[in-house]
C-alpha cells in the first residue's frame, strides 16, 4: 500500500515539474495627451520581440523578461499619424528602440526597468494575470528620460492639431498572452 502512495506522489510531483508558461507574443501599448482637455491618443508597436524563459509560474515567466521595441513600427490605426511619430518624434533624437525588463513582481506591482533615449528607469507597472493573460499598465514622464526636444518637436509640427499643447506623460502597457504545457 505504502508503494503504490508513493508512487503517486511522485508521479504527481513529475506531473507539476513538466508545467511550464511560455510567451510567445507581447503587445505594447501607449496613451500620449494633447489639447488642455487632455484628450489621449493611443496605439501599439507592430515589430516587438520578447525574451523569456520556460518557466513553472506565471510569475517566474515574468521576472527577467525581456522586451525590446522598434519604435518605427509604432501603430497609432492613422498611417499619416505614425510616419509624423516616427519623423518628429523618434527621429528628432535618433531613438530607435526602447527596451524594457521586468526586475520583480509584488502586491500587483511589476518593477520594470525601462531604458529610452539611454536613459534607463525603473517603473512601476499594475499588473494582473487573467484566463493565461498578463495586462499591466502605468505611466512615464518623457522628461525623466531627456525626451523634451523630442516633445517640443511634435508640438511644433501638430501644434493646431493639439491645440498648442501636448503632454508629457504617458501611459504604457503590456498584454502577454502566455501558453501553457499543463495537463
Amino acid at each position: 500500500m505504502k508503494k503504490i502512495v508513493w508512487a503517486t506522489v511522485l508521479l504527481a510531483f513529475s506531473a507539476f515539474a513538466d508545467c511550464s508558461y511560455q510567451s510567445d507574443t507581447a503587445k505594447v501599448t501607449w496613451k500620449a495627451f494633447k489639447t488642455y482637455e487632455k484628450i489621449g491618443v493611443g496605439g501599439s508597436f507592430d515589430r516587438v520581440v520578447v525574451t523569456s524563459k520556460s518557466a513553472n509560474s506565471i510569475e517566474a515567466l515574468l521576472v527577467g523578461s525581456n522586451v525590446k521595441i522598434d519604435t518605427s513600427s509604432i501603430n497609432s490605426g492613422n498611417p499619416g499619424r505614425d510616419a509624423t511619430l516616427v519623423s518628429s518624434f523618434f527621429k528628432t533624437q535618433n531613438i530607435n528602440t526602447i527596451t524594457a525588463k521586468i526586475l520583480s513582481l509584488k502586491d500587483s506591482k511589476a518593477l520594470t526597468e525601462i531604458t529610452i533615449n539611454n536613459i534607463t528607469k525603473t517603473i512601476p507597472l499594475v499588473y494582473t494575470v487573467n484566463e493565461g493573460k498578463v495586462s499591466a499598465k502605468g505611466s512615464i514622464d518623457l522628461g525623466d528620460f531627456t525626451m523634451l526636444p523630442s516633445l517640443q518637436s511634435i508640438n511644433k509640427v501638430c501644434f493646431d492639431l493639439h491645440g498648442g499643447k501636448t503632454w508629457q506623460d504617458v501611459e504604457i502597457g503590456f498584454e502577454i498572452p502566455t501558453k501553457s504545457d499543463c495537463k
